[in-house]
C-alpha cells in the first residue's frame, strides 16, 4: 500500500468516526471508546508526516552543505 492510499484510508475511517461521534453526542450517548479511534488515527498520521519532514530535511542537500560547516 502506497503512502497516499495508507493516508486515503486513514482519512475515511476518521470521517467514519466522526458520524458516529455525532450521531451519539445527538443521542446523548457516551463515545468515548470512538473518541479513543479518533485520537489514535490521528497519531497514525502525525506520526507519518513527521517522518516524512525527517526524510526530506536531512536528504536535501542543504542540509548537507549547512553540517559541513
Amino acid at each position: 500500500m502506497s503512502q497516499k492510499q495508507y493516508f486515503k484510508t486513514i482519512e475515511k475511517e476518521i470521517q467514519r468516526i466522526n458520524r458516529i461521534i455525532d450521531l451519539k453526542i445527538l443521542r446523548g450517548e457516551e463515545y468515548k471508546k470512538e473518541a479513543l479511534d479518533h485520537k489514535l488515527l490521528l497519531k497514525k498520521i502525525r506520526y507519518q508526516n513527521r517522518q516524512s519532514f525527517f526524510k526530506k530535511l536531512f536528504s536535501s542537500p542543504s542540509w548537507r552543505i549547512a553540517s559541513f560547516f
